[in-house]
């Protein structure tokens, strides 16, 4: 097999070669071109290619079937059949895999499962570099020097069953990160953008963004710690709810062992987790944010089987109106806690109805708040509340009256997203955003600002 075999008849080839009583073979194509710069000029660039083949193998057996995982890249004919024994002894020198169940069936062919994998690269930026050369010239003449990085991926990804399926995703994953620093570095703020294809990011607006934030922070304010009325950016709110989100496992709410549990037993599903309209939502189909619309697990875990590969998904509300609607079940957890059937899907979406965009929630601020641009080192403190630290970064702003007024220092904070939902008194309008800590693994979200009366800036914090 060489590096141009088809995807599609490696699939195919390794269920040929498998005698495990079922198998399901993942095949990722993968391609990526990058753009990097510092002080306003470009340093590097690149194109990279990739194929990753995962064969899981299943072993029915006298308590149950038993399954083996294996993942090589760069897979050679010579290397097929080897990854596929090796699934096969992983499975019979495992035990009885608690999530077991029948392989998925009967879902329609991708009509393009035998097509050529989608492809990225260079030509990605055709558009977006000139601009990005342009804002250079503007920030130099501003005083302003800019860093960052411009990404782009195409991964279609493959999957074949022994009980007929096959099915074909692709994915373009777009990210966009520009810092602008003082010449003297005393003052750095950031913006981030997610795309599918950097035709709607604009290198100009971030700039002119940044340059705003920069002149605020010509003024410095020290601020103690203690809770603060706060803005929360879309970004900021992303990086809390997705946390939200990988922790609401069905299987842990039941045990007892997260904030979704109720105490003396059972989940709070259908409790009110917000006063305001909010609903948290998933969908594969959403416009901008388009994900796979079957389930791909290369692995099991807590919100993923390998027996649900191709599983289909659809549009699932974890939070409805302000309640609590689901939680992530596969379908082995969902039959051990009697609720539906909800996998994980691969976006976010959190809407409240506001119309307001950040800029002019701030503008609607009557007193004192804080306005934050980003959070990052975000880590669990107490899975029983889904209490969680981090550090603010890149610009807190002082906004009196409606107007920013300088720049603060920065701050630990200790918040539970779930807590925050709960003392919101205002969302914004819903944008497409980059989470900022997790954006290395979850780019599809869209989020409202939130405003939140007493955000807990429990220290503070003397790095950037």
């Amino acid at each position: 097999m060489s590096r141009v075999s088809k995807p599609h008849e490696i699939v195919e080839r390794a269920l040929a070669l498998s005698t495990a009583d079922g198998c399901v073979v993942i095949a990722d194509e993968e391609s990526s071109a990058n753009l990097r710069w510092a002080g306003n000029a470009l340093t590097t660039n690149g194109v990279t290619r990739g194929r990753t083949l995962t064969v899981i193998a299943t072993v029915d057996g006298s308590e149950g079937a038993a399954s083996g995982v294996v993942s090589r890249s760069a897979v050679t004919a010579a290397d097929l059949e080897p990854l596929v024994r090796a699934a096969e002894a992983a499975a019979r020198g495992a035990g009885p895999a608690e999530d077991a169940q029948p392989l998925v069936t009967g879902v329609p062919e991708s009509p393009d499962f035998t097509d050529a994998p989608a492809e990225t690269g260079s030509d990605v930026f055709a558009a977006f570099a000139p601009a990005l050369g342009d804002a250079f010239a503007r920030a130099r003449a501003g005083g302003r020097e800019l860093y960052g990085f411009a990404h782009h991926e195409m991964t279609s990804t493959y999957v074949g069953t022994s009980t007929g399926l096959r099915l074909r995703h692709d994915q373009p994953n777009g990210t966009l990160e520009l810092n602008a620093k003082s010449p003297d570095r005393s003052r750095s703020a950031w913006a981030g953008r997610s795309t599918r294809d950097f035709k709607d990011v604009d290198p100009a607006e971030m700039d002119a963004e940044l340059a705003q934030r920069l002149g605020w922070a010509e003024r410095r304010i020290e601020l103690p710690a203690g809770r603060y009325e706060t803005l929360l950016p879309p970004t900021a709110v992303a990086d809390l709810l997705i946390y939200q989100l990988w922790s609401a496992t069905a299987r842990d709410a039941v045990e007892g062992r997260t904030v979704f549990s109720k105490p003396g037993g059972g989940t709070r599903l259908g409790e009110t987790l917000s006063p305001l309209p909010l609903t948290l939502r998933s969908d594969p189909n959403a416009p901008g944010l388009e994900s796979a619309p079957f389930v791909i697990a290369h692995s099991s875990g807590d919100g993923a089987s390998v027996f649900d590969n191709g599983l289909p998904l659809g549009r699932t509300d974890w939070i409805s109106d302000g309640r609590l609607d689901r939680l992530t079940t596969t379908r082995h957890t969902a039959g051990q806690t009697g609720l539906p059937v909800a996998p994980a899907i691969d976006n976010l979406l959190l809407e409240g109805g506001g119309e307001r965009s950040l800029e002019e929630m701030v503008a609607a601020t009557t007193g004192r708040a804080l306005l934050l641009t980003c959070m990052w080192y975000i880590r669990e403190v107490d899975p029983a509340t889904l209490l969680l630290t981090g550090l603010t970064r890149d610009g807190v702003y002082l906004v009196e009256g409606g107007e920013v007024v300088g720049e603060v220092n920065n701050f630990r904070f200790n918040e539970s997203p779930v807590d925050l939902l709960s003392r919101a008194t205002e969302a914004g309008r819903t944008e497409k955003t980059l989470p900022r800590e997790w954006g290395d693994w979850f780019t599809r979200a869209a989020m409202p600002a939130l405003r939140i009366p007493d955000f807990n800036m429990s220290s503070v914090s003397r790095g950037v």
